[in-house]
């Protein structure tokens, strides 16, 4: 083992072995550690299922699964899973923490087939190991532009350059004979989500803990947005972040929200959101909470702790943008009004 990644495990080890950690706030991250949980790279399903299940229980404060998850949804909804695919084969959702949520579900009275499993790409899915498959969830990918809505259309301030797959990449390409091509035929403000948002009702997000070189963190937030809507590179642009929480705030995305469940069985604190194996090591861990803003900054301190273990530069300032998450009402960005609470695995 390297110095670096000696002094990752001693960091990991030492965090696994504190016990409960609190922190007086207003809002609360959960999180549940299992040896074992991944074994070179290969998800334990069994123990993911327990993991899942004693998490979801723990914020929701109730004493069985179906419970928990009655009080988050309803047998009428029709539930939206957004995985993350964008690592390929191993630095994806996990299938088996899907599943768990999945079966939770159905314990709670929603039927498989009132569930889609989404995210971008069809192919990411499929390589991710997300499949539709007889009498289970729909497996659902965006593959822009067919999956784009026309009338889903969200303004924010940051200007992109159009291409190929953005729905107004045709448009700004009819220009009239004769009339020269400017660059801003090529820029827009403007972003159209999934057809999928228009169908579901209630949302579980299902990110992975990874950095993002443009905005920081590719977590809880990043994971409801950027993958979800065209246009979508002007969001991880350096000091554009503020857009990403726009986006998240739009009526069509956070009032569905129901919960964050961050797959951190394999975590990366750089070269994300791609798979880079020099920067990825087993977490084996599991973060829940109703507040996607305290989640991104506990797992964005994470990263910059990691980091500089490391010896890799900071890229914490890149993740500032929280904090307007915060003054838009999001949640709570401030360490000190977070709790991080630790959930006991049952021998």
């Amino acid at each position: 083992m390297t110095a670096v990644r000696a002094a990752l495990a001693s960091l990991l080890l030492s965090g696994a072995a504190g016990g409960q950690e609190v922190r007086p706030g207003s809002a609360t991250v959960f999180s549940i550690q299992a040896d074992g949980a991944l074994t070179n790279l290969e998800e334990n399903e069994p123990l993911s299922h327990r993991m899942v299940d004693e998490l979801v229980m723990a914020v929701t404060q109730k004493e069985s699964v179906a419970a928990a998850w009655r009080s988050l949804i309803l047998p009428s909804d029709t539930v939206g899973i957004k995985v993350a695919t964008d690592g390929g084969r191993y630095f994806s959702s996990h299938p088996a923490v899907v599943e768990a949520i999945v079966d939770g579900l159905e314990s709670a009275g929603v039927a498989p087939s009132r569930v889609v499993i989404w995210d971008r790409s069809s192919s990411a899915l499929r390589l991710a190991g997300f499949q539709s498959r007889a009498g289970g969830p729909e497996v659902h990918g965006i593959d822009p532009p067919r999956g784009l809505d026309p009338k889903a259309a969200v303004t924010t301030p940051a200007l992109g350059k159009l291409m190929w797959g953005d729905l107004l990449f045709a448009e700004k390409q009819r220009v009239k004979l004769g009339a020269p091509r400017s660059e801003t035929d090529q820029l827009s403000s403007t972003s159209h989500l999934g057809r999928v948002f228009s169908r579901i009702t209630k949302i579980i997000n299902v990110p992975v803990l990874s950095d993002e070189r443009g905005c920081g963190i590719a977590g809880a937030i990043y994971n409801l947005t950027v993958p979800n809507v065209d246009n979508w590179r002007r969001f991880i642009q350096p000091g554009s972040g503020g857009s990403i929480a726009d986006l998240y705030a739009d009526e069509r995305i956070s009032p569905k929200v129901v919960l964050h469940v961050m797959d951190a069985l394999l975590a990366q604190y750089a070269g994300g959101p791609g798979f880079n194996p020099n920067y990825a090591f087993a977490h084996q861990t599991l973060y829940a909470s109703r507040d996607p803003v305290a989640l991104d900054a506990t797992a964005l301190r994470k990263i910059a702790e990691w980091r500089k273990s490391a010896q890799l530069p900071p890229n914490g300032a890149r993740g500032e943008w929280l904090q307007y998450a915060s003054q838009l009402g999001l949640g709570e960005s401030a360490e000190e009004r977070i709790s991080v609470r630790s959930v006991a695995l049952p021998r």
